[in-house]
């Protein structure tokens, strides 16, 4: 009998989370979270850019809406599919690239990578996690950028809540949440309610801290790390609402 594939490797599951992950409050919330990247990063137009597990193309189109060379990746056809069909509509110039976080890797092409909305550290081998660490670093031009954007383990911890339920565009939501490993991964265990019908999905990841993480990427060859609280560059203390990595080549 095969042996299922990881949650992270089903086209179902990403296709089920398609409502929650992309409904229309989170693709109006693009625009200004590009908007705070740009500020952040301080790049302007015609910086080369990879959006690293780019989904359906939310910030990917809106760089190329500001004039910057993009280039989306994600392993999810359906996603791209969806993110070049609005490209082709705006007539936008997006690369979209099928690969695997994990074997894409472009040597010396691009100023700044970035990796959005917790789209790290599902793979079980931590060594899988350094190896999308040490692609990003090779493709990276020197003196280049990468952005990683998740949930720390000290803001998670901070407000954690093992049960929560949302509704948005017709769906709901019920999310049940779990730490183990010592804090070190989060199991995750989510009712998706549509008009009459329902899904059940189990999801999981690693959880990082800051330490952990800019300890992750330093030891992949990175110069040096700063870390923030959110896009618009606060202070990752107890006030931090994410955890925002910025990686220097």
């Amino acid at each position: 009998m095969q042996e299922a594939k990881p949650w992270h490797e089903q086209d179902s599951h990403w296709e089920m989370v398609t409502p929650i992950l992309f409904n229309q409050k989170r693709w109006a919330e693009a625009p200004a979270e590009v908007e705070k990247i740009v500020s952040l990063l301080r790049i302007e137009p015609g910086t080369r850019i990879l959006d690293l597990c780019c989904g359906v193309g939310r910030h990917s189109l809106e760089l190329a809406r500001r004039g910057f060379h993009v280039t989306g990746v994600d392993r999810t056809q359906l996603y791209l599919d969806i993110a070049s069909k609005q490209a082709g509509a705006e007539g936008l110039k997006v690369e979209f690239v099928q690969d695997d976080m994990r074997t894409f890797c472009w040597p010396d092409a691009f100023d700044v990578v970035v990796n959005l909305l917790t789209s790290f550290g599902y793979f079980e081998d931590p060594e899988e996690d350094r190896q999308v660490v040490m692609n990003v670093y090779r493709s990276l031009k020197p003196h280049g950028v990468f952005l990683l954007d998740m949930m720390g383990k000290e803001v998670l911890a901070r407000n954690f809540r093992d049960r929560d339920w949302h509704e948005e565009d017709g769906v709901l939501v019920l999310e049940e949440r779990k730490p183990i490993k010592s804090w070190g991964w989060l199991e995750n265990h989510l009712l998706i309610f549509k008009g009459n019908n329902h899904t059940e999905l189990r999801r999981s990841h690693r959880l990082y801290s800051a330490l952990e993480l800019t300890s992750l990427l330093t030891g992949c060859g990175f110069a040096h790390t700063d870390v923030y609280g959110d896009f618009a560059g606060i202070a990752y203390d107890h006030m931090a609402k994410r955890m925002v990595v910025v990686a220097h080549k």
